[in-house]
């Protein structure tokens, strides 16, 4: 099992930036890829950035160029950074950090809230 603890979500203002994080603790060895998706109320969960074990990194097209996802590979933990910066208010929606290991087991985090007001 992974577990996994969430931190950095709030209220913003329009352009401002916020700093996700996110641990996974546990049976962490062969975690490939971490990530963040989000899901605003009324619409589906989407991806918003992840990264690999080899730090090749996806963006989704509303985040390109504002949004910066790192990733710290420590033997006893692993953590996963999503910063944001030039928030809108259309990046209101509640951010998961998720997990895939190379076996394909997979594993959502309890997820955090992000506002950004107008």
């Amino acid at each position: 099992q992974v577990q996994l603890v969430e931190s950095g979500g709030g209220l913003v203002q329009a352009g401002g930036s916020l700093r996700l994080s996110c641990t996974a603790s546990g049976s962490i060895f062969s975690i490939d890829v971490m990530g963040w998706y989000r899901q605003a109320p009324g619409k589906q969960r989407e991806l918003v950035a992840v990264i690999r074990s080899d730090g090749i990194t996806n963006y989704a097209d509303s985040v390109k160029g504002r949004f910066t996802i790192s990733r710290n590979n420590d033997n006893a933990k692993k953590t996963v950074v999503l910063q944001m910066n030039s928030l809108r208010p259309i990046d209101t929606a509640v951010y998961y950090c998720h997990v895939l290991k190379r076996s394909g087991d997979n594993y959502w985090g309890q997820g955090t809230q992000v506002t950004v007001s107008s």
